[in-house]
């Protein structure tokens, strides 16, 4: 066990070690991010074609299990969405092609047919790969910060 868990940081050490800034990539991602929120923000309504062409495995704020995203265009609605993602820094895997974004993202959020959370504050950790020239996620991590709150969603069906 620890030798396998070695060797997997290891990997990751290597990975991040490797990867290369690339300015372009960075502020392509970081734009993506404010993009998206400011479109939620104004039409209480997610931007559909988010997830990548393989899906996506997420763990979500609200705890729980691995969830796997199928690669739909989904959209979520919201009674109110007021989140701010705060502090974002980009690491660049693939130049133009893969990156993985780390932040912040607080306020209040009250989704359709769910509870609402009005202390939401998270650390979101996504990974974002190119796909036909848009940016698509394919893997992410949101952990409530303490004294904050994730989401009230557990699973894919709710």
């Amino acid at each position: 066990m620890k030798k396998t868990l070695l060797a997997v940081t290891g990997l990751m050490i290597f990975c991040i070690s490797a990867a290369q800034a690339d300015p372009a990539t960075e502020a392509e991602v970081k734009k993506h991010i404010m993009d998206n929120n400011a479109y939620t923000i104004k039409e209480q309504k997610s931007p559909g074609g988010q997830v990548s062409k393989e899906g996506s495995l997420e763990f979500w704020s609200s705890g729980g299990l691995l969830q796997e995203v199928p690669p739909a265009d989904e959209v979520e609605e919201f009674d109110a969405f007021r989140i701010k993602p705060k502090h974002i820094r980009v690491i660049t895997l693939v130049p133009g092609k893969a990156a993985v974004a780390m932040y912040y993202s607080e306020g209040s959020i009250d989704r359709k047919n769910s509870a609402a959370v009005p202390n939401y504050l998270t650390r979101a950790t996504q990974v974002f790969v190119k796909e036909d020239g848009k940016w698509k996620l394919r893997a992410a991590h949101w952990s409530p910060i303490a004294s904050g709150a994730g989401t009230s969603q557990t699973s894919v069906v709710d």
